[in-house]
């Protein structure tokens, strides 16, 4: 099959899935979105439902190259990266960005690390459906976090890095949990630094009388910071080593966690204590890697997340005070991101 360049081959953006891609260039020369899926892709084996593209054809309807196509999008590389380093869910990415890249929405495959938009100064994950990017401009510290994780990322690896952040804002979901307020520890506490956070991530709607903006989403944004400074804790294979061993040696690790957060719980009394649990129980364990990775190819009948573009083509578009964050006890370092961070719920101010 010979396929013509089309007239206006806009690039691809980076870490853009091809179904995101070709959606869009069909879009913008006002093509059938499936029939040009068809032409550039084939069965992933004889008979399959599952279509993969074709690097070759692909580049012949863009007049790029075959190795610069691959630049951008992971799925076309020959040695296919290690997909449990990305989320297993493709999302689109921040706004500003996505801006440059017409045609309708973009999606993104992005790695587990990447959580801040260090360009534009916005919070791209993890994802909520439909919300968009959230500006960080008056919270520079959420950015800041970002720096830290990659810096983190670069010592530990990505397997200790995604396991250690992840435990680090399930904690701070239990700290944070209405049950869990400590007495102020002097004149700040991380509860405070926690609500300011969600006054502005979250903001009360007057007119509404509600929280129009709320999302698990800016939940996670406003406790990042925290979850990424106890991260080398639990990331450090040393400071593991505390946590499990003698008496003396968990107080010093309990010690380091309360000058990094505000840790509301004293000895004796360790009951729902997380960080006490997650010390007993799983810091003897090694990393946990995702339970769901990413699956390259379109699944049969649909293209994953595109119902955006193809409505674009035809129709041309906090909680309360306390934060209520309900949680679950941690119980392994093995569960998902969609299930290990805590379960929110928006509770309406009285």
């Amino acid at each position: 099959m010979l396929l013509r360049t089309l007239p206006d081959p806009v690039p691809p953006a980076r870490q853009e899935i091809p179904p995101s891609y070709i959606s869009r260039l069909a879009i913008l020369h006002g093509l059938d979105v499936d029939g040009l899926w068809s032409q550039v892709t084939r069965p992933a084996y004889p008979g399959a439902g599952r279509r993969v593209v074709v690097p070759e054809r692909l580049a012949a309807l863009t007049g790029r190259s075959v190795h610069a196509l691959p630049g951008a999008m992971p799925e076309l590389r020959d040695a296919p990266p290690n997909w449990e380093m990305f989320r297993h869910q493709p999302q689109t990415g921040c706004h500003l960005c996505d801006a440059r890249h017409p045609g309708g929405r973009v999606v993104r495959l992005l790695p587990h690390h990447t959580y801040v938009c260090l360009r534009h100064h916005t919070w791209i994950g993890p994802p909520d459906i439909d919300h968009p990017a959230v500006d960080l401009t008056r919270l520079p510290d959420i950015v800041d976090a970002q720096r830290r994780h990659l810096l983190m990322l670069r010592r530990y690896g990505w397997a200790a890095t995604y396991d250690a952040v992840l435990t680090g804002l399930m904690l701070c979901a239990h700290i944070w949990s209405p049950d869990g307020r400590p007495v102020a520890f002097g004149t700040w506490d991380t509860w405070d630094a926690w609500d300011d956070r969600l006054d502005i991530l979250i903001p009360f709607d007057q007119e509404k009388q509600d929280y129009a903006d709320f999302s698990t989403s800016r939940l996670f944004a406003a406790v990042y910071p925290e979850a990424v400074s106890l991260a080398p804790l639990i990331a450090s294979a040393s400071w593991r080593r505390l946590a499990g061993g003698t008496e003396a040696e968990q107080n010093r690790f309990f010690a380091e966690v309360a000058r990094r957060v505000t840790y509301p719980y004293k000895p004796p009394d360790r009951s729902s204590d997380a960080v006490a649990h997650w010390a007993l129980a799983d810091s003897w364990r090694p990393p946990s890697w995702p339970l769901i990775t990413y699956t390259p190819g379109r699944v049969r009948g649909t293209l994953p997340g595109l119902a955006a573009n193809r409505l674009a083509r035809t129709r041309g578009v906090r909680s309360g005070s306390a934060a209520a964050a309900a949680t679950k006890v941690v119980t392994s370092s093995s569960m998902d991101t969609s299930s290990r961070f805590f379960s929110a719920s928006a509770k309406t101010s009285t």
